[in-house]
């Protein structure tokens, strides 16, 4: 664990270099290999031949959202074990993730559509509804919202909404046939057009994760204690949900849902620096992008001659950290 201020920087920075070099990995490796050379030439000398053209209109973009997604599945996973002070949550305890997948599956069923810009746009709304629900649900007039309620009205609406999911899937088999794939979380066909659409939203997000974070050491004291030092609780637990949906929702609008990542990676990063999250969320941030990114690259390569979704990469990478972090609780 990094102990001091200095170290704790250089940790970050080791943490961006490594970032920006896997960022490179996934432009240059894939079925098809590019050379460093030509990576290069696509952004300086474009001249639009197939490797130019694999990089700036597929790789790149690919490499764009598993980076940010990353991130922010990291960062909304940080602070959703904040606010709840639940070591074992995340986005997908809170309902986010699910609500945006019941959104996208009912959509994609009314309409009778499978567009990734249909599946973004209602997967936004669906975390949006979902963080909203789980709100007003944990909420008791003239009380502050309790960690407990909250964990336990994110984990009933999960799994409804997950329910809910399953039975359009089942009633529509077009419906699975269309969705299966990005309901496993996939970065497959993903364009910029996209990413620029979502990417307002997810940095709204961000920001407010980082505005709030120094105060979410508080949360470890208990809230009486923290409302004795003055400390606004409902306030900053209502900024940390908005931001727990925008990243989440925007993160699943891009890519579907993709597990574990929010569970896992706060936990690496309470390794490296603490408890203090003025450091936890942006070692969150980097490690979440270091992560997909890495898994995004082995999905590649994962069978012979073909690609399987991101999203079961980060399932064999999170199972066993879950199953850990639930003996080690126990034990404590």
């Amino acid at each position: 664990m990094y102990k001091n201020n200095k170290w704790r920087i250089i940790g970050l920075s080791a943490l961006v270099a490594a970032v920006l070099l896997a960022f490179l990995g996934s432009i240059m490796f894939g079925i098809v290999q590019v050379p460093f050379r030509a990576v290069i030439d696509a952004f300086l000398s474009f001249d639009g031949s197939r490797e130019h053209l694999i990089i700036r209109t597929v790789r790149l973009p690919r490499a764009l959202m598993a980076a940010v997604i990353g991130g922010s599945l990291a960062v909304a996973g940080c602070l959703m074990q904040a606010i709840s002070r639940n070591a074992l949550a995340g986005p997908e305890l809170f309902g986010v993730s699910s609500g945006a997948a019941l959104a996208a599956v009912a959509a994609s069923f009314w309409l009778g559509s499978a567009s990734l810009h249909l599946f973004a746009w209602s997967a936004l709304i669906g975390a949006t509804v979902a963080g909203m629900a789980v709100f007003f649900l944990s909420y008791r007039s003239g009380q502050s919202i309790s960690s407990t309620r909250l964990v336990l009205a994110g984990a009933t609406l999960n799994l409804l909404f997950a329910s809910l999911t399953q039975g359009i899937l089942i009633l529509n088999e077009q419906s699975l046939d269309t969705m299966r794939y990005w309901l496993a979380g996939s970065l497959t066909g993903r364009d910029l057009d996209l990413f620029w659409q979502v990417i307002p939203y997810m940095s709204i997000g961000a920001i407010l994760a980082f505005a709030v974070s120094g105060q979410l050491n508080i949360f470890g004291l208990g809230e009486e204690v923290a409302q004795g030092l003055g400390q606004r609780i409902a306030a900053i637990r209502i900024a940390s949900i908005i931001a727990v949906v925008l990243l989440a929702g925007s993160a699943v609008a891009l890519a579907g849902p993709i597990g574990f990542v929010g569970l896992a990676v706060p936990h690496i990063a309470r390794l490296l620096v603490g408890g203090n999250y003025r450091w936890l969320v942006p070692y969150s941030a980097a490690l979440g992008a270091l992560l997909l990114l890495g898994a995004d690259i082995g999905a590649r390569f994962a069978l012979p001659g073909q690609e399987i979704p991101v999203g079961v990469v980060t399932a064999f990478f999170g199972a066993p950290m879950l199953i850990y972090l639930a003996q080690r609780k126990e034990k404590s």
